[in-house]
């Protein structure tokens, strides 16, 4: 267990950050690391005095009065990035520092870390690894060095250095002492024990990798590679880099601007630490099932063809129609009597009201606007006037609600509706969907209907439950809203009669000489609202994946299909993406490039980086995993692995299960196993041959995709399943291994 950073300073300091292994001992050369230590002694010094500092200004904001209005906000935003630095500091301690780089004129050296830090008189520590400084650690290589003479990275292990990786670009760089080797640092860290969740690879960093994390924001950027290049890495980091660079992304509001989609939710476990890490809680993060409540429970659908129809951007946008069947105003008219006049509504009038419902306003909330336009009209047709009738626009409103008729009829053409109960209906009723889809051939309407259990949501319901719910809104808004103003009402109601108390103990106490009138400006109707607890009455609880998002991140996004692509576009109304994927591992195929796919389903500002280096995937292993996405997908973008592991890829019999996880925990204290069989987690791979064990996870082809393991073990692989849809599954599990990869067959 990791001891507070304090204590990690201060104690790595006196007896020296570095802790070599014996076999790295010439890198112990105290002419070697005495600069770096001289060097860690200050950052020590200096995490101690920021956090000291840090916790002060936070225990004052805390004790300070909250306040009200924009100042309470601001209180709350600054306790909110404070905290967030507070806890990244505590987190690392000294191995916040990533390494360092020497310029060629021979300036001093500039360090770089997972944050910004300054000495007590304002000398640059450590410079925050987004930075334009910070740029050339990560992308210089020695055909473009950008000004460098050296580098060096470091391997952190338990607060101390294991190992450092020196790097030198020019002649000159041989003069600052640096220890020459076989990339050590960089190779040991792809070859580690992979754990539970995602390591930490913010120091090792490719160039290749860095170009793509420091690309602009605007438009859509996809990241197309193929296995262990890293997309998932420069995904999460570029999300990081964002909210830092980006004016558009930044933590002005509590939450963030950016959300991050991933494929399910082992991935969402897996990569659940790497946002922290990097002192970033400004990310909302979440699978396409949790963008709906139905998601959780929906089933995948169980027809292919059905699972097609509903797939496309057509279908969602069916629900348009949808919703526009129930706004279609009265054709008959009515009288409606109120306490000052009868008053009749014709059907211009109900047209008239309809068409004030405000453009992009959710169905359910909009009739509220009809309700006030009804109103404005009937008045104005009566010639009733505040001042000389005595008739407020709220009373009368008030009138016409209490006339049944009328609220029937209203009710009747512009109804209350919940998002379920639409697309059940277009499931039920045939007649319904095929005007609001008519397109859809008559086998197609009749594929599409479910009247057993038309509730019973598959995964391909989601989209068009998201759609519904986006068009409709809350059936319960209006009625809140209502409540709320009450509230207000009533409360401010409250606040004049203490106001009143106030002003007349003012008086009586002064003689009624209050001059400067300090005191009845409490009567002030502005001020009387700011003091009202606002946060006290009644409301919705947020929907923090609601949107509007400033920027999303996709993984995984070759999976999407049109109608999904949706969801997300109705929540990113800027279209700022990142895109995130393989082409070569979409199970249903992927024949279009990814600019006339993502242009079709409604994005632009297409730029498109390919990385075509397996930093994950041993040289044996991809050399049986290419043939096999080749055979159905001869230009699949196939990365070239950067590693050997010297271990071949083993074969044996579905028996042996047992014996290769056993041999192989016994040889290894750490890492992580897998087991990837067709039918997953349930009663285990290979018909229920696979028992439980710590390290070991048994997965679905699926579910294994954007994660990583030191073992992998494939039971009965040809099981997966025959065409693209098997071929890929069988690719993508074999090219999650880090070290070995196991083949098991005749089960």
């Amino acid at each position: 267990m990791r001891t507070s950073p304090q204590t990690t300073g201060t104690s790595t300091a006196a007896t020296g950050v570095f802790q070599l292994p014996e076999r790295l001992a010439a890198k112990a050369d105290p002419r070697l690391i005495a600069g770096d230590e001289q060097h860690f002694a200050a950052i020590a010094a200096s995490l101690e005095r920021t956090i000291a500092e840090l916790s002060g200004r936070l225990d004052d904001l805390r004790r300070a009065p909250g306040g009200i209005g924009r100042e309470a906000m601001d209180r709350d935003a600054e306790i909110h990035r404070l905290t967030g630095r507070l806890r990244a500091l505590r987190r690392f301690g000294l191995d916040l520092c990533l390494g360092h780089v020497v310029a060629e004129d021979g300036s001093e050296p500039l360090y770089v870390g997972r944050l910004g830090l300054t000495d007590s008189e304002g000398r640059r520590l450590l410079v925050d690894w987004r930075s334009p400084a910070a740029e050339p650690f990560f992308a210089a290589t020695h055909a473009r060095p950008m000004g460098l003479a050296s580098r060096r990275r470091y391997r952190w292990t338990g607060g101390r250095i294991s190992d450092y990786w020196d790097e030198v670009f020019t002649p000159d760089g041989l003069e600052h002492r640096a220890a020459l080797d076989d990339q050590s640092a960089f190779l040991a860290s792809l070859g580690t024990n992979r754990s539970a969740r995602m390591r930490d690879v913010l120091g090792t960093i490719q160039s290749d990798q860095d170009a793509v994390i420091r690309a602009g924001s605007r438009g859509t950027l996809v990241v197309d590679g193929g296995p262990g290049t890293g997309k998932t890495v420069v995904a999460l980091h570029r999300s990081a880099y964002l909210l830092y660079s980006d004016p558009r992304l930044g933590h002005h509001r509590r939450g963030g601007n950016i959300l991050f989609v991933g494929p399910h939710e082992p991935y969402l476990g897996y990569v659940a630490d790497v946002l922290p890490s990097l002192g970033e809680d400004g990310v909302q993060t979440c699978t396409l099932r949790d963008l709906v409540p139905e998601g959780a429970a929906a089933a995948p659908e169980s027809d292919p063809e059905a699972a097609r129809l509903k797939s496309s951007a057509d279908m969602v946008g069916a629900i348009e129609k949808a919703v526009a069947f129930y706004e279609q105003p009265p054709t008959e008219g009515l009288a409606v009597s109120t306490p000052w006049c009868e008053v009749w509504v014709g059907a211009d009038d109900w047209a008239e009201a309809f068409r004030a419902a405000g453009a992009g306003t959710p169905h359910n909330e909009a009739r509220e606007q009809v309700w006030e336009e009804l109103a404005t009209i009937l008045m104005d047709k009566q010639g009733l006037d505040e001042e000389e009738d005595g008739v407020s626009f709220g009373q009368f409103l008030r009138a016409l609600r209490q006339d049944r008729d009328l609220v029937a009829a209203l009710h009747g053409a512009w109804p209350l509706i919940d998002a379920t109960d639409l697309v059940s209906d277009l499931w039920t009723v045939r007649a319904y969907l095929r005007m609001c889809a008519p397109w859809l051939t008559p086998d197609e309407v009749a594929k599409l209907q479910r009247k057993d259990a038309p509730r019973a949501w598959t995964v391909s319901d989601l989209p068009l439950l998201d759609a519904a719910r986006q068009r409709l809104g809350d059936p319960e808004a209006a009625r809140r809203n209502r409540l709320r103003a009450a509230a207000v009402a009533a409360e401010r109601d409250r606040m004049a009669l203490v106001i009143d108390d106030i002003v007349a103990a003012a008086d009586f106490n002064s003689g009624g000489d209050d001059s400067e009138g300090a005191v009845r400006m409490l009567r002030g109707k502005d001020l009387q609202d700011s003091l009202i607890d606002k946060d006290a009455l009644p409301t919705a609880a947020p929907d923090r994946l609601a949107g509007p998002f400033a920027h999303v991140v996709v993984d995984e996004a070759q999976e999407l299909t049109d109608a999904e692509w949706q969801m997300l576009l109705l929540r990113c109304p800027s279209r700022s993406f990142t895109v995130v994927g393989d082409r070569a591992q979409a199970r249903h195929g992927f024949t279009e490039s990814w600019r006339e796919r993502l242009e079709r389903v409604g994005l632009d500002r297409i730029e498109v980086a390919s990385l075509t280096l397996n930093y994950r995937t041993p040289q044996e292993i991809m050399k049986e995993a290419e043939p096999v996405v080749r055979t159905v997908l001869p230009d699949a973008n196939v990365p070239v692995s950067v590693r050997s592991s010297g271990l071949p890829v083993v074969h044996g019999s579905v028996a042996d299960l047992d014996q290769v996880l056993d041999t192989w925990l016994d040889a290894h204290e750490e890492g992580v196993a897998c087991v990837i069989g067709a039918s997953g987690t349930g009663d285990g791979p290979a018909g229920g041959a696979f028992r439980a064990r710590p390290r070991v996870r048994a997965l679905t082809p699926t579910l294994s995709k954007g994660l990583e393991f030191d073992l992998v073990v494939l039971v009965d692989p040809e099981e997966y399943g025959e065409g693209i849809e098997g071929a890929v599954d069988r690719y993508v599990a074999m090219t999650r291994a880090t070290q070995q990869l196991v083949v098991l067959t005749g089960g």
